[in-house]
């Protein structure tokens, strides 16, 4: 049974010394998911968000999330254009703890709302830029994984390979995809601080401007590209190059010249990994809708299957194909969305 918002808020008086609430509302659609969630507010006019994770899942994400949180110290936030939000305690509930926030406002990001041009597309490159440039030191003193190009390239075709061992993607993208992994010029960028799971949603925005980015779970060193694969869905391929046009002039570094082919790689391999999703869960329609959207891309691409997705040479991805991946991509992971977007509206 889902918490109510009153009892919620009786939580997050014991998770925040001297808390003096005045007014407290349910968060979120109302529908019981991985997470319970509030609103509270204080007599000081301070809002606040309480959660409860209600599924194994969702408590791991949230201490993972947290772990990140802690590292990005207040020196490493003030690089950042935009804010991340601040943890400010935690009680026990049953087996689990409720967890108290700052509440960060603004609207989460819709893919197809974005406009292209010097707006909201071009804000959203910064602010990835701005990520990349942080110093990686801190990552790895935090005991957070630091990734290097090969164990980019070994990533993928870990994936790959299982993939492949299903029977169920076609032959003419296991060998797109096994071109691309051997292609060493691909594989040669300098690693960055990444946050691992970005897609629309993990960004909030007022007035055409990144004001917060959520969900830091996946927080590590490694591929720059794996925080850009999600805007090639978008409906407009101008979005994407208006992101990717803001994000190369904002970079301080010599500008990685493979990063849309990788970052396109790894949009194709989302639906490998959506498969594995459900041949993990034995979940027929899962693996149904991914088979289909595999065969969608093969056909998409197969024009040029006998062609390497290398940097020479790099086919379009059909945008209606990416945009039905990353939406089956959501469906995989409707609770840590739904966890983003409790810092937001």
């Amino acid at each position: 049974m889902a918490r109510s918002h009153l009892t919620l808020a009786a939580l997050a008086t014991s998770a925040v010394p001297g808390l003096d609430l005045v007014r407290t509302a349910p968060f979120g659609s109302g529908r019981h998911g991985d997470y319970d969630s509030a609103i509270v507010e204080d007599r000081g006019g301070r809002r606040l968000l309480v959660r409860v994770p209600t599924t194994k899942s969702a408590e791991d994400e949230q201490s993972a999330d947290l772990v990140a949180l802690r590292t990005l110290s207040t020196g490493v936030r003030s690089r950042l254009p935009f804010r991340v939000a601040t943890w400010l305690g935690e009680a026990p509930t049953g087996p689990t703890r409720a967890y108290v926030y700052e509440y960060l406002a603004g609207s989460p990001v819709q893919l197809d709302d974005i406009q292209p041009g010097d707006g909201l597309a071009a804000s959203l490159g910064r602010a990835i830029a701005a990520i990349h440039s942080l110093p990686t030191a801190f990552v790895g003193d935090a005991g957070l994984p630091v990734l290097s190009a090969a164990d980019a390239q070994r990533a993928a075709g870990a994936t790959v390979d299982r993939a492949a061992g299903t029977g169920l993607v076609p032959s003419a993208l296991l060998q797109r995809w096994e071109t691309a992994l051997g292609d060493t010029s691909l594989w040669q960028f300098q690693p960055a601080v990444v946050h691992g799971s970005l897609q629309a949603t993990s960004f909030l925005a007022e007035g055409g401007a990144v004001t917060a980015v959520l969900g830091w779970a996946e927080l590590r060193v490694g591929d720059p590209a794996r925080d850009l694969n999600w805007v090639l869905g978008a409906r407009r391929p101008q979005v994407a190059e208006s992101v990717f046009d803001a994000y190369n002039a904002a970079r301080q570094v010599t500008v990685d010249r493979q990063l849309r082919q990788r970052a396109l790689l790894y949009a194709e391999l989302e639906i490998a990994r959506w498969l594995l999703h459900g041949t993990d869960r034995h979940d027929r329609g899962v693996i149904d809708d991914a088979v289909a959207m595999l065969g969608g891309l093969a056909d998409s691409v197969g024009g040029e299957s006998g062609t390497p997705l290398a940097h020479q040479t790099l086919p379009a991805m059909d945008m209606d194909q990416v945009e039905r991946m990353l939406d089956s991509r959501r469906k995989s992971s409707e609770s840590s969305q739904s966890d983003r977007r409790s810092f937001s509206e």
